[in-house]
């Protein structure tokens, strides 16, 4: 590829890696977090937990789009009874999430869940036997999950301090580490959570500032699908690229499986997460002579479990296209009924518009076959 000089001063490719929050580390059955460990990604079913097929029908869903580590609820002593055979047979730690009732911990950590998640507080209120968890969670070397969400703040910290504030949340959830440390139990990792991202991402720092335990980022009920990945994009950037943050939860109204797409992506979108297939693309403008949106669409619709991490860039005008193609993988500049296909900086060929993106896949695995070849 010829390049022209226009003697300006060579600009360095930089690569600034994300410095880590310093924490202790624990593991989540095979998933180690904290202490430098990848940021995992998480999620939570959305069956009823005693349904057990269904379940794991669901976590091999998510485990299939990149899910680390599941999350299941346990309401019920049907749920609680479902456990050991969701954990015999799930392919990633199973977390048992349990309020209220302290038999249903005990089950999970007999069932041999990763890690649980539960609220000392109100086993505190209801049945104080925070001491009898801590020392059944350290003999089975099982971590304990305390999260607190604004939904569901103690009424003492309501009243206190008037809503649910980032202090509220961090002297909440410190308090409720306070009742396992108690009975010299420090194997914790801790959410603080809120709908408004700002407020989630203020509580984090304030929380990251005052203990080294691992941290669980979520902005809780961020809502439907669009609205609810925008917020946690923002709070988990935000938070992320301060090296504050362990697993990440997108909570969306959506099923698990676009829950845990969104997380990956964000994670890539960092750095945080080896790159997937990743497609470029214009947003449209009135220079175009495509449909961009249906080219794109008809792109990504090609390449779903394509298995290569390439860069693959679907442009559509003269301004931007050539150029942005020729730094992808693999890219097209379209136009006028047809499209020039690059290949690592190069054309290639130059196809009718409905030959695209058969000969975009075509020359994504040619590429990918190569001896010795590897995506950029």
């Amino acid at each position: 590829m010829t390049t022209t000089d226009l003697g300006l001063p060579a600009m360095p490719t930089l690569k600034v890696p994300v410095r880590r929050r310093l924490t202790r580390q624990l593991r989540v059955g095979s998933v180690p977090v904290g202490g430098g460990a990848p940021v995992s990604v998480q999620t939570m079913t959305t069956t009823n937990t005693a349904d057990v097929d269904a379940t794991l029908r669901q976590i091999a869903e998510v485990t299939a789009a990149g899910c680390d580590i599941i999350r299941v609820a346990v309401p019920s002593a049907d749920d609680a009874d479902a456990l050991p055979a969701i954990v015999a047979r799930s392919p990633i730690p199973v977390i048992a999430d349990i309020h209220f009732q302290p038999r249903y911990v005990f089950a999970a950590l007999d069932a041999g869940c990763a890690a649980v998640r539960v609220n000392p507080g109100n086993i505190k209120k209801f049945d104080d036997r925070v001491g009898e968890i801590a020392q059944a969670a350290s003999a089975a070397g099982v971590p304990i999950r305390i999260g607190v969400n604004a939904g569901s703040l103690d009424p003492r910290l309501l009243a206190k301090y008037g809503s649910a504030t980032p202090q509220a949340l961090v002297e909440s959830a410190l308090w409720e580490a306070s009742l396992f440390e108690e009975h010299g139990f420090q194997d914790i990792k801790i959410a603080v959570k809120h709908h408004d991202p700002m407020v989630m991402v203020v509580a984090n720092r304030l929380l990251a500032q005052r203990c080294d335990y691992p941290l669980h980022l979520g902005v809780t009920e961020a809502g439907p699908a669009f609205q609810g990945a925008i917020k946690s994009a923002v709070a988990f950037g935000i938070l992320l690229a301060e090296g504050i943050g362990d697993t990440i939860r997108v909570s969306l109204s959506a099923p698990p499986v676009e829950q845990v797409k969104a997380g990956c992506h964000i994670l890539q979108s960092l750095g945080l997460r080896p790159r997937k297939l990743e497609i470029v693309s214009c947003p449209g403008c009135g220079r175009l002579q495509v449909d961009i949106h249906k080219l794109a669409t008809q792109v990504e619709a090609a390449f779903t479990g394509f298995p290569h991490p390439l860069r693959i860039a679907v442009m559509g005008c003269v301004v931007n296209g050539p150029g942005e193609a020729r730094e992808a993988d693999i890219g097209v500049s379209s136009g006028n009924g047809k499209g020039q296909i690059f290949v690592r900086g190069e054309v290639v060929k130059t196809v009718p518009e409905s030959k695209i993106v058969d000969t975009l896949l075509d020359e994504a695995l040619k590429l990918t076959v190569r001896t010795g070849e590897e995506p950029t």
